[in-house]
């Protein structure tokens, strides 16, 4: 099995020749892209709100909400033609846009502010894979990733607080155990995981970055290419299961 994102050493096509990122208007969603790209992908379906980045050679955006299941089926539908063998999920909130959350403690939490947290952490992904599952190969390699984190793990919970979140991916966690069952039915070489970036200079992450010990910062870029590593060495034994960006299983 070649790498992810790097061409073959034989001159065959590199794999895969066909991806799909839902948030690549984000730091790491619009870095997956690149570096897809650089690795010789030929074509990179890159999903966002307005639908109109990024843009490069082979990178076909199109939009998305993640909110609004007719619109994951819309883009499931265009991209039939010319199916996608990996798909990445590279979307995800911690702190709403009005600024609610994350919740440190019990005594702050609120039912709308968790149903939003969970329509996007958990739901949306559901969302998408329900659509575009379909669509990877029964026979070869496929792979279905979506972005988790390391506090969705109930084993590796030592601090608690950050309850919406928390509780949003380790339901995502669930889903995809769930949803490698079923591929593994039909899809023997399929690969559903979730990825643990780190901690990447996002949008997502800056109101937490103080304090944080050198060298434990990533850009999108150094990010991208720790998961596309990660993945490279991933099979249909591997389904099931959160890996961080070093490539150690998260433990439920």
């Amino acid at each position: 099995m070649s790498d992810v994102g790097h061409s073959n050493s034989d001159g065959s096509t590199p794999w895969p020749a066909t991806a799909a990122v839902f948030g690549a208007g984000g730091g790491i969603g619009r870095a997956l892209c690149e570096a897809l790209a650089q690795g010789g992908t030929q074509r990179i379906y890159a999903g966002s709100r307005a639908g109109t980045e990024p843009s490069g050679e082979g990178i076909i955006p199109f939009a998305f909400d993640l909110q609004d299941e007719a619109s994951i089926a819309r883009a499931a539908s265009m991209m039939q033609d010319t199916p996608p063998q990996m798909i990445i999920i590279a979307t995800g909130v911690l702190t709403l846009a009005d600024g609610r959350g994350p919740e440190r403690t019990y005594k702050r939490l609120d039912p709308a502010t968790m149903a939003e947290v969970l329509a996007l952490n958990t739901i949306g992904p559901a969302m998408i894979a329900k659509h575009m599952l379909p669509l990877l190969p029964r026979e070869g390699r496929g792979v279905f990733a979506a972005l988790s984190a390391r506090v969705g793990s109930t084993s590796d919970n030592g601090l608690g607080g950050w309850h919406s979140y928390r509780a949003s991916k380790a339901a995502l966690n669930m889903l995809l155990k769930n949803f490698a069952l079923e591929m593994a039915r039909t899809h023997k070489e399929s690969v559903v995981v979730g990825l643990h970036p780190g901690t990447v200079d996002s949008a997502l992450s800056e109101p937490f970055q103080k304090g944080l010990p050198d060298g434990q910062l990533f850009t999108p870029a150094k990010s991208a290419a720790h998961l596309l590593d990660v993945l490279s060495g991933l099979d249909a034994a591997h389904s099931g299961r959160v890996f961080d960006w070093k490539g150690v299983e998260i433990l439920s």
